[in-house]
């Protein structure tokens, strides 16, 4: 059984940070890319967020007994196929997990500019991902 607090915590890290996520997107590209600490901030806020997402998908996968992942983004997959993610969103949670990888070991190659182009178009991602959980399981 899922246990909510430790759901509700992790959500709560992701909506935290999707607040903090919202300010930096109201810059203009130009304000953004010339300070490095707004960028940087925001890399580690969608770190940040994206790892409480697939903290959350191992928390559920462990508690419900699904397959074993080999991968994050197979940690996400599996929740896709068990009906809790919705499944036209797969592709998007792929690359959400992507791209925390390439944050994490690819870090000299992440763009400044794709991470200004994920706060203006897919902090709504993680809107999904939240609402699907909270809907299966709080």
């Amino acid at each position: 059984m899922v246990d909510k607090e430790v759901v509700q915590h992790k959500i709560s890290v992701i909506e935290d940070n999707l607040a903090k996520l919202e300010i930096l997107a109201q810059l203009s590209p130009e304000e953004f890319l010339d300070k490095f600490y707004y960028v940087e901030s925001a890399k580690h806020l969608i770190q940040v967020s994206i790892e409480a997402m697939l903290d959350i998908a191992h928390h559920v996968i462990a508690r419900e007994r699904f397959r074993t992942p080999k991968t994050y983004a197979e940690a996400l997959l599996i929740l896709v196929e068990q009906g809790i993610l919705p499944q036209k969103k797969e592709p998007v949670f792929l690359q959400m997990a992507k791209f925390r990888n390439r944050v994490v070991h690819l870090y000299h190659d992440v763009d400044d500019k794709e991470v200004y182009q994920i706060l203006i178009r897919n902090l709504d991602d993680f809107r999904t991902f939240v609402g699907a959980v909270v809907k299966t399981f709080l």
